[in-house]
């Protein structure tokens, strides 16, 4: 395996790669960009590189669908960090081009929620077809294949574009969470500030296969920060879900939620124990009353006394 080499969605100048700029690791690795969030990832699996950084969730758009697919299937990765970044797009043009010559423009998907009452105010009929990255569709309006694209305004410079309008968002705050993604291995220590990610499989679609799953997590006071359903492919009314979890895998309350969901899941994939981003131990809510790492093990202790005939 390439311990030196990082692979990010590329090509040079997206927000992938300004987030991943933001790691102190990234400064002594070689950052490799890939044309899509699969090839990414699928380095990582065939040991050509030590981790990929890949977007997972927009404030605006919600779940990036291609990683969240990805880490469901194949080969078993993980997530060992989290990073947040604050999204503003400008509209990249090449020299010269005035605001009423553009009538075409592109960006990533996920971007065109993002902008999409701006289009309307300003450029109602240009017409939009969506690129591999935000980064690519600067690289396709350098060649001519489009009069602008939408992406961050620090990748004009590496494409011979310029911003013509930059701070474009249709949201306030809207920012992208990426995920450095490895090969599976024991998650880090707990900081007190974690997120456990994992993907969940129903045995059986019944009136509600759903709630139970969710319970799991409910009973232990384990808060969910994120579910969001994909479909498996095995025909119409088949999903799976991704779920986001506040925690640790070394929480007791996680571990058992974990554990409960094991006994009646099919399938169950750990994505990994990570550190949340942006948040420190001090800021976490406390855990609900009966709850805790020590409540747990006094619970434990007593079911001990109990089967040693100590009450």
């Amino acid at each position: 395996m390439s311990a030196t080499r990082f692979t990010y969605l590329g090509p040079e100048g997206t927000f992938t790669e300004a987030a991943l700029r933001t790691l102190p690791e990234a400064a002594t690795r070689e950052l490799v960009p890939m044309v899509s969030v699969p090839a990414a990832l699928d380095a990582v699996r065939n040991g050509e590189a030590a981790a990929a950084l890949v977007p997972i969730e927009n404030s605006v758009e919600g779940g990036v669908t291609s990683t969240l697919d990805e880490l469901a299937a194949g080969v078993p990765l993980m997530i060992y960090r989290e990073v947040l970044l604050p999204i503003a797009f400008a509209l990249l043009v090449r020299p010269g081009t005035k605001l009423s010559d553009v009538k075409t423009v592109t960006g990533h998907p996920v971007a065109q929620p993002q902008v999409r009452n701006w289009l309307r105010s300003n450029l109602p009929d240009a017409l939009w077809e969506s690129a591999a990255s935000n980064a690519d569709g600067a690289r396709l309006v350098q060649e001519g294949r489009f009069d602008a694209a939408f992406a961050g305004e620090f990748a004009a410079a590496t494409y011979g574009l310029v911003p013509l309008v930059t701070e474009i968002h249709d949201a306030q705050n809207a920012e992208t969470r990426f995920v450095l993604v490895g090969r599976p291995a024991r998650p880090a220590a707990p900081t007190g500030a974690d997120k456990t990610s994992v993907v969940l499989w129903m045995d059986d679609d019944h009136p509600g296969a759903l709630l139970e799953l969710l319970q799991e997590f409910a009973v232990r006071g384990v808060n969910l920060m994120l579910i969001q359903s994909r479909p498996t492919g095995a025909g119409i009314g088949n999903y799976c879900f991704a779920v986001d979890a506040e925690g640790h895998i070394s929480d007791r309350r996680v571990g058992e939620a974990l554990m409960g969901l094991k006994r009646t899941c099919p399938q169950i994939r750990f994505l990994g124990s990570y550190p949340r981003a942006g948040v420190a131990q001090g800021d976490v809510q406390a855990a609900r009353a009966g709850t805790s790492d020590g409540e747990f093990t006094a619970a434990s202790d007593w079911l001990s006394r109990c089967l040693d005939g100590r009450p």
